[in-house]
């Protein structure tokens, strides 16, 4: 009976602990993202909201693993799939498909997705970026007004590299000079021709694409902004930074933050052994020390 009565409340649990696919629409876009709801009162806790790297989208590896182990943890997530430009964007980013993005855009989006939240009935809510999408969450939650909902920041590896680097890694990855094709596109967007598509560019991870010249000219942007650290300088609001100590993605992510000073809003912490996806058992450290860092608040 006892055994019984333990696979009853496991059935029970199961049944919160889905992700369950979300829409809403924007500029004539449908967009994507997952809730996982940990039980049935799960607006009276606070909400992770969750954004991807580069080119990615809500359910790769990572992503999905969180959303799993915070809710095993009693927390629900939404982790949303940015747009990219494209409607009911599923899956990786198909590099031959041209490019009309821009990194800002998901600034407006995570926006979009924290008013559904709070359409909800949810009046905590947590962010959380990995990789890009850490800056771009970053960004994000500097340009909050006093009274929002959001209680606190994570970020995971957040791109932390400048332009300078930018240019160098371009040269290296594509044997292309970046700085001619910046000036072009922002050529371009200035004369008002910023949907101007740039032709057998290399851009971002995609060899010989496509991408307008407002796109090019903004993920390449010599903006102070594109490197997170530099946000942190100003940043008042409670944030756990992780980094991995096998990074080869965002390297020197834990010199860069010791370089702000004594700032107490920050927290952060390396995860020994982790590489840029913090795969199996580092995941469970992830989850570990952001539930810690939730409950501090």
């Amino acid at each position: 009976m006892r055994k019984l009565y333990a696979l009853l409340l496991l059935s029970l649990a199961s049944q919160w602990a889905l992700a369950e696919p979300v829409t809403i629409e924007h500029k004539g876009l449908v967009l994507n993202a997952s809730l996982e709801t940990a039980d049935e009162t799960w607006q009276q806790k606070p909400v992770i909201l969750m954004t991807h790297g580069t080119l990615a989208h809500g359910q790769m590896e990572i992503m999905a693993t969180l959303q799993e182990l915070f809710s095993e943890r009693g927390y629900s997530s939404l982790s949303i799939s940015l747009s990219l430009g494209l409607s009911e964007r599923t899956g990786m980013y198909d590099c031959p498909v041209p490019h009309n993005h821009k990194h800002t855009d998901a600034i407006e989006e995570i926006g979009l997705w924290q008013q559904w939240l709070t359409g909800q009935g949810v009046d905590s809510i947590i962010l959380l970026g990995h990789s890009r999408g850490g800056n771009q969450t970053a960004w994000y939650a500097s340009e909050l007004k006093e009274g929002s909902p959001v209680k606190g920041t994570v970020l995971i590896a957040p791109a932390s590299n400048g332009f300078d680097y930018l240019a160098a890694d371009y040269k290296k990855r594509y044997e292309v000079d970046l700085a001619p094709l910046v000036e072009k596109a922002n050529k371009l967007v200035a004369d008002g021709k910023g949907d101007t598509m740039m032709e057998n560019v290399d851009f971002i991870y995609c060899q010989k694409t496509s991408a307008t010249a407002a796109s090019f000219a903004n993920y390449y942007a010599d903006d102070p902004r594109m490197e997170t650290t530099y946000i942190l300088k100003e940043f008042s609001q409670p944030v756990m930074v992780f980094a991995g100590s096998e990074d080869t993605v965002v390297v020197n992510l834990e010199e860069k933050i010791e370089a702000l000073g004594e700032k107490e809003n920050i927290q952060m912490s390396v995860i020994d052994g982790a590489d840029h996806f913090f795969r199996d058992l580092h995941a469970e450290d992830l989850a570990d020390e952001t539930v810690e860092f939730i409950e501090s608040l």
